[in-house]
């Protein structure tokens, strides 16, 4: 299939996006900006799970319940992710490296099953990873599923509201192109906090 005109910058900018959020997390370097290499070390457990201020949301064990002001861990498995019913907590907890990691995960897979799958996976069915190596395998493949549903849209598609059943979010309303647009935003943001979540964990004491 020729991929549409109006496809062909966001799914660039996507595929940016991912790389450059994989290189962060799993080494052996990143691209700087201009080209020059840095050198990055891979993901550790210590790391990943690492709560740089008290309170924190989290993947916990679901054997130890949820942390502070969540109510309750989402995901399935022997881990889950720290949440909470609508409305969250106000002001929102912070969230660590495995939080924003298994959020980006999560909304890809699912996004990518309801676009292009069996439009019937949940929360609930989804795996939280407990440890940094199958954390960032894990995004690998949901960003991988994400891309092969948008490389099945064509025009008319992209047009077509509620092409996306993704039922977290407000897809049922939106133009795909739109739904598309929207998750490069979010890659791009999350993937910018776990980045500078990397650099504070570097340089921060601990014991």
């Amino acid at each position: 299939m020729t991929l549409p005109p109006r496809l062909a910058p966001l799914l660039e900018q996507f595929d940016f996006a991912r790389t450059r959020l994989t290189d962060r997390l799993a080494g052996p370097a990143v691209d700087s900006g201009n080209g020059t290499p840095v050198a990055v070390g891979p993901l550790t457990d210590e790391e990943y799970r690492w709560e740089p201020v008290p309170g924190c949301w989290s993947v916990r064990r679901h054997a130890d319940g949820p942390g502070e002001r969540a109510t309750l861990l989402v995901g399935a498995g022997a881990w889950g992710r720290d949440t909470t019913e609508w409305p969250h907590p106000e002001p929102p907890p912070f969230t660590t490296l495995a939080w924003r990691l298994s959020h980006l995960s999560e909304m890809l897979t699912l996004r990518a099953d309801h676009t292009h799958g069996t439009r019937s996976l949940t929360r609930e069915a989804f795996p939280v990873c407990g440890d940094a190596k199958s954390a960032v395998a894990g995004f690998d493949a949901a960003a991988t599923a994400w891309r092969e549903a948008l490389l099945a849209a064509d025009d008319t598609v992209l047009d077509t509201v509620g092409h996306s059943a993704y039922p977290y979010g407000g897809d049922a309303e939106e133009a795909f192109l739109d739904v598309v647009w929207w998750v490069n935003q979010e890659l791009l943001h999350h993937g910018a906090e776990i980045a500078l979540l990397r650099d504070l964990y570097r340089w921060s004491p601990r014991d």
